[in-house]
């Protein structure tokens, strides 16, 4: 049995919807499109994708954050097709959860429920948790790649490796650092910064007592996230 805290970190507000964004690596229009649905290029009002009742809030839930994490391994996730949501639903119901994105069980324990969501929402292979492969059921390469990237307390998602490096040593937790990425509790930007003054990397990893290693990890991982989002804010503009 789940203690009250496990639980209900899901429900966590932690980031606003402009930070989840940037760390997801997502343009804002696009994360509030998967949180609170709407009309785009004129097709009329699409239900929210992850929120299963109205917001009240710009702020993010650790679960809705999780979830939108998953959405972004897809290969276009600017354009999830109607029946995705009908697919979400239908897992809501069957583990009787209000995330089941953020839930392990559709990716581990229970396959066989999940390729029946799948099944019944008609929902192109693109965009599937499960296949089929030599009387086998395996995750899609989607779902393999973000179940490597969570950290698992039962099942519930309790720290997300971000960046596109499925195994950087980087973690986001909503119980460290407020969700802000760090290694070893140590922030990534805290150690960017002192590289960015001048530092020596030995000399960082000295000064907050860690390997070498975790401090290139955390410069690679500040670097790319710069890089990424000057990439966003360019095709946002064209």
């Amino acid at each position: 049995m789940k203690t009250p805290e496990v639980t209900d970190v899901l429900d966590r507000e932690i980031f606003s919807d402009a930070e989840a964004a940037r760390l997801l690596r997502v343009a804002l229009p696009t994360l509030r499109y998967w949180l609170e649905g709407g009309d785009r290029r004129g097709r009329g009002h699409k239900p929210p994708l992850l929120h299963y009742k109205p917001r009240v809030t710009h702020v993010v839930t650790w679960a809705e954050f999780v979830s939108a994490g998953m959405l972004r391994q897809f290969r276009h996730p600017q354009g999830m097709p109607v029946e995705l949501r009908t697919f979400i639903d239908l897992l809501r119901e069957n583990f009787g959860v209000p995330y089941p994105l953020a839930d392990r069980r559709p990716y581990v324990t229970h396959r066989k429920l999940t390729l029946e969501a799948q099944s019944a929402a008609g929902l192109d292979p693109g965009y599937c948790l499960v296949a089929v492969v030599s009387d086998d059921l395996l995750l899609t390469p989607p779902s393999a790649a973000f179940l490597d990237r969570v950290i698992w307390d039962g099942e519930i998602a309790m720290e997300w490796r971000p960046g596109y490096d499925p195994q950087t040593p980087v973690r986001i937790s909503p119980a460290v650092r407020f969700g802000r990425p760090s290694i070893k509790g140590i922030s990534t930007k805290a150690i960017w910064e002192q590289d960015d003054f001048g530092s020596a990397p030995k000399e960082i990893a000295e000064m907050y007592q860690l390997d070498l290693n975790d401090v290139r990890g955390a410069l690679a991982y500040e670097n790319s996230q710069r890089a990424s989002q000057n990439a966003i804010a360019r095709g946002h503009a064209s």
